[in-house]
């Protein structure tokens, strides 16, 4: 369970298959590479069953996609990039780790405190103002949520909220500004959501200064010892700066 992004870039790729079967792709490779490096996030056995099941399909995917590597919008491996046959393609796992949701909240509260607001990202200022279109409604909802296999999208059950200047917001509000805007090509590209052109340089502000801005390599080392996200969302990261490079969108769903 996990929530897929793309940069959207016409390639030979595109042109051979669709949308969906290169989501299927990213689905089956990254399957693939649980199975197969040992990986303690093993998959069920079903899913070990269908990746067993779907030997040629990894066989054609393998060498359909070799010519990833030379496209532009292929993104790091090094960034969560494991298992990620199509290399325009990314995943954040969920759930969303408690740890890395702590580590956000600390970022962005320490941003607001420490930072001039003219010296703040557009977004943070949007994120904490208080007509901000970004209510947290869609992640409250996603909160409540088990599904029947006992898998959830946040381990937290309620947010985290923040203080002073953003007193009224809590992650749910920040999750639903990482969530990006409503796509209203769904039929076509099979996301339902976009982080569009314009908005990608400010998205790209946001996350650099959250996600690496001021800090030392132990810390970034110790999140990324600590669990997925981090590392899902530094490539989630790299995909803005190859849209804003190649004058595209993030596609996400």
């Amino acid at each position: 369970m996990s929530l897929e992004f793309a940069v959207e870039h016409p390639c030979p790729l595109r042109a051979r298959y669709d949308e969906k079967h290169l989501r299927a792709w990213g689905q089956l490779s990254s399957l693939h590479t649980r199975l197969t490096t040992g990986d303690p996030f093993a998959p069920s056995e079903e899913k070990v069953r269908f990746v067993e099941n779907a030997r040629d399909e990894v066989e054609l995917m393998q060498e359909e996609t070799a010519l990833c590597t030379s496209c532009p919008a292929c993104l790091p491996r090094a960034d969560a990039g494991e298992g990620e046959a199509v290399g325009c393609l990314g995943r954040v796992t969920y759930p969303i780790e408690a740890q890395f949701e702590k580590f956000l909240a600390d970022r962005v509260q320490l941003a607001l405190d420490t930072l001039d607001p003219e010296d703040q990202p557009r977004l943070l200022r949007i994120l904490v103002d208080t007509e901000s279109p970004f209510d947290g409604e869609g992640a409250k909802e996603l909160r409540r949520v088990t599904t029947a296999q006992g898998l959830r999208f946040f381990e937290l059950r309620l947010p985290i909220k923040f203080t002073r200047e953003a007193a009224h917001v809590t992650t749910d509000h920040l999750f639903d500004l990482l969530a990006g805007f409503r796509s209203d090509d769904e039929q076509f590209t099979t996301y339902t959501r976009e982080f569009p052109l314009a908005a990608t340089p400010d998205y790209y502000d946001f996350l650099d200064l959250i996600l690496r801005n001021d800090l030392s390599q132990q810390e970034r080392e110790r999140l990324h010892a600590r669990g997925r996200n981090y590392a899902q969302f530094l490539r989630l990261l790299a995909a803005m700066e190859r849209a804003e490079a190649l004058g595209t969108r993030v596609l996400i769903d």
